[in-house]
């Protein structure tokens, strides 16, 4: 269904709405935090971290059209939706279109990632490749993650593990602990993104078939969630301090914590299309821990 507002919409447009650049953020930290890791540690590598950086763009795109396209053919993006309209519910990009944009964006980051695979072999093809994998069966395939209560498992291994410990290993060549725990803040937070995002859609998500955690265990688990994942978040900064880096610079992610307190606030004050600015607020309190920490790694 085309409403008269996004009738204005170009093309080009369209594919950057698709893209949901707000979400990319979370393509960003991870590489970020691992990259500030392997250059403490000596063991930077510029173009294996560039092209961690742009392999993990393409998918997360790549993922966001899968959802796109899926949610639009499942039937649960809608006129009325709380969040966002998209692209292909819209009718500004087809299906075909949007398929080809999958391709593209995948095939994109396959390619590429050929590079990392010949600095650090095989294991990182196979990981590749689980990364592309779990991007298009987030929403699409016989058992989408995020229709099955999965979606929170997923986020929290790609863009913490994945992506922070990946991105170290391209350059040094070594996975030790630390990589490890620096992972888990980095995923729990961006992750917390995910988390906003189905709590505003639960009631959505529940009559449109989609079993979300947020509607499997209901708006009390999902907020001790959000702020569980925010404790986790402060309290790993103790454990590096200890084990890895004993500088008070570490503890810079507290600068954050003013945030992460009013956010805590809104996610049990607020419903609806008022947790919108929740949600934004949540990926921008997921940039700037991980900007402050990497700070932290590096001083």
């Amino acid at each position: 269904m085309i409403t008269s507002t996004t009738n204005t919409i170009s093309k080009l447009d369209a594919w950057i709405l698709a893209s949901r650049p707000k979400t990319l953020l979370a393509a960003l930290v991870p590489v970020i935090v691992g990259t500030s890791l392997a250059v403490n540690d000596g063991k930077f590598k510029p173009a294996a971290a560039l092209v961690a950086l742009l392999c993990s763009l393409l998918i997360q795109v790549g993922t966001n059209y899968v959802n796109d396209l899926y949610d639009y053919l499942a039937g649960t993006d809608k006129k009325e939706r709380s969040g966002p309209q998209r692209a292909v519910a819209s009718g500004v990009l087809s299906a075909n279109e949007m398929k080809l944009g999958i391709f593209i964006s995948f095939g994109a980051s396959f390619i590429l990632g050929l590079y990392l695979v010949y600095i650090g072999g095989w294991e990182i093809l196979l990981l590749g490749i689980i990364s592309i994998i779990a991007g298009i069966a987030y929403t699409a395939g016989p058992f989408p993650l995020a229709y099955n209560g999965l979606g929170d498992v997923a986020s929290f291994l790609f863009f913490g593990l994945v992506g922070t410990v990946g991105t170290y290993y391209v350059q040094a060549l070594e996975i030790t602990a630390t990589p490890f725990w620096l992972s888990i803040p980095v995923g729990a937070l961006i992750t917390n993104i995910l988390v906003v995002n189905n709590y505003r859609d639960r009631n959505e998500d529940r009559s449109n078939g989609k079993h979300t955690l947020a509607v499997i265990l209901g708006e009390r688990f999902t907020r001790i969630q959000y702020v569980l994942f925010m404790i986790i978040s402060y309290a790993i900064l103790f454990i590096v301090y200890f084990t890895y880096k004993n500088s008070l610079f570490v503890f810079l992610p507290l600068l954050s914590l003013p945030l992460s307190l009013k956010l805590i606030q809104m996610i049990y004050t607020l419903k609806g299309r008022e947790l919108n600015k929740t949600l934004e607020l949540t990926a921008k309190l997921s940039a700037l821990y991980g900007l402050l920490f990497a700070i932290g790694i590096l001083l």
